[in-house]
């Protein structure tokens, strides 16, 4: 048995990916994962759904089960903060005082919620962390009306979630419609009419700039003059990196913790992956951070790969989903141009998918209620292939035609 050492800091769904596919590939040498939170490696895309409805347990979010890290030899340092660590002795200092040298270090500390200066309080919640989902839920069921602050994908789902626990919701969102950073006016003004429909109550372009405690509640006023008077309130106003333990250590940091396609960051033997990673991507030749489940889970799965030799180096298409009331939006590649976008069905009838063309190339792709569009282009993304507007709006043109019979390596976009 190998006397190698890897420390894998944080207790994510990247770490957990990282110490499944170190076995997988034969490392017989010894895994620490060492988590702040009490819980081991959870799934986070329920916590705003399933979880805070009450419908889904935490057995059902967990990355793997229990018995298989003892199976595994996984070592579970939970509770436990990492402190600093020192790249030239390759060794961390954890908040116990106890030191622990490694052979790698994989640096999974993932985010943080945005906070808003003046908005806290016992009835102010944020959302990552289960404790925040039990805490929002234990409120929740015994409140009526529920303030969102900022219609991401965090703040869409809680939405939609309280609403269908029968809540009153109001979303406001100071950019303009939900989700139009990401998604484009367009489509954000679809989900808006989606989430109006089901009783919420979206304010586009309202943001609240003061919250006062009253007897009955909170009392929030808004840029517009607008006074909105609830119960509890979800600030979602966006995440930070945690690059703090790296800044301290000397590594290169910009919108997260800087690595090359295969993970590395510029201290030798230190690596880093998931929500905290800007990781250059070689198909895009840019430096990029993803805040999305799949990408941490294949990230974890590709560092793994690079630290038992393989160094396949990280070419993800990046996929991502939100399930909003009966609807599913998914979304795969980068697309740019949100306020020009190739409409392929209905945005009536709730039913499309919306392209961004870089030239004659798919650059990505935005889907609502059809799955199969998104896998399409997944398979054609980095592949050779020509297509223009009117193909992508003609539904009797398969998407799967587009998809070259013989692939070769992936292509630049």
């Amino acid at each position: 048995m190998s006397t190698r050492r890897y420390l894998l800091v944080g207790g994510g769904v990247a770490a957990a990916s990282a110490a499944s596919h170190l076995r997988r590939r034969g490392f017989d040498g010894q895994i620490v994962l060492i988590g702040e939170e009490p819980d081991p490696p959870y799934e986070r895309p329920l916590l705003s759904k399933g979880f805070l409805a009450g419908t889904a347990d935490f057995g059902e979010l967990q990355a793997r089960e229990p018995a298989w890290y003892d199976e595994q030899e996984v070592e579970l340092r939970l509770g436990t903060r990492v402190a600093s660590f020192d790249p030239g002795a390759r060794s961390v200092t954890l908040s116990t005082g106890e030191r622990l040298g490694y052979d790698a270090l994989v640096l999974a500390t993932g985010l943080r919620p945005r906070k808003l200066p003046g908005f806290d309080g016992e009835r102010v919640h944020h959302l990552r962390t289960v404790a925040d989902a039990r805490r929002l839920h234990a409120e929740l069921v015994c409140s009526q009306r529920l303030v969102v602050l900022g219609a991401g994908f965090v703040g869409c789902e809680v939405a939609a979630t309280a609403a269908g626990l029968g809540k009153h919701v109001t979303v406001l969102e100071p950019a303009g419609t939900p989700l139009e950073r990401a998604l484009g006016s367009a489509i954000g003004t679809v989900l808006t009419e989606v989430h109006r429909e089901h009783g919420v109550d979206v304010r586009p372009g309202e943001y609240a700039t003061s919250l006062t405690p009253t007897r009955d509640g909170l009392l929030l006023t808004t840029n517009l003059g607008e006074r909105v008077e609830c119960d509890l309130v979800l600030v979602s106003v966006g995440s930070e990196p945690n690059v703090e333990l790296a800044v301290r250590a000397g590594l290169a940091t910009g919108n997260g913790i800087v690595v090359d396609e295969c993970g590395r960051t510029t201290a030798p033997g230190v690596y880093a992956v998931g929500d905290v990673a800007a990781q250059y991507h070689p198909v895009y030749r840019s430096r990029i951070r993803v805040e999305h489940h799949d990408n941490a889970q294949r990230q974890g799965a590709n560092v793994a790969a690079t630290l038992t030799g393989a160094s396949e180096g990280h070419a993800d298409t990046y996929w991502f989903w939100s399930d909003q009331y009966e609807h599913s939006l998914q979304a795969a590649g980068r697309p740019q141009v949100l306020d020009g976008l190739v409409i392929r069905g209905s945005l009536a009838e709730r039913s499309f998918s919306a392209f961004s063309l870089a030239g004659d190339r798919i650059r990505g792709v935005i889907s609502l209620n059809r799955p199969g569009d998104v896998l399409a282009v997944r398979r054609l993304l980095f592949e050779p292939h020509q297509v223009n507007a009117e193909q992508l709006r003609d539904e009797s043109v398969p998407l799967k035609r587009l998809v070259p019979r013989t692939r070769g390596a992936a292509a630049r976009v």
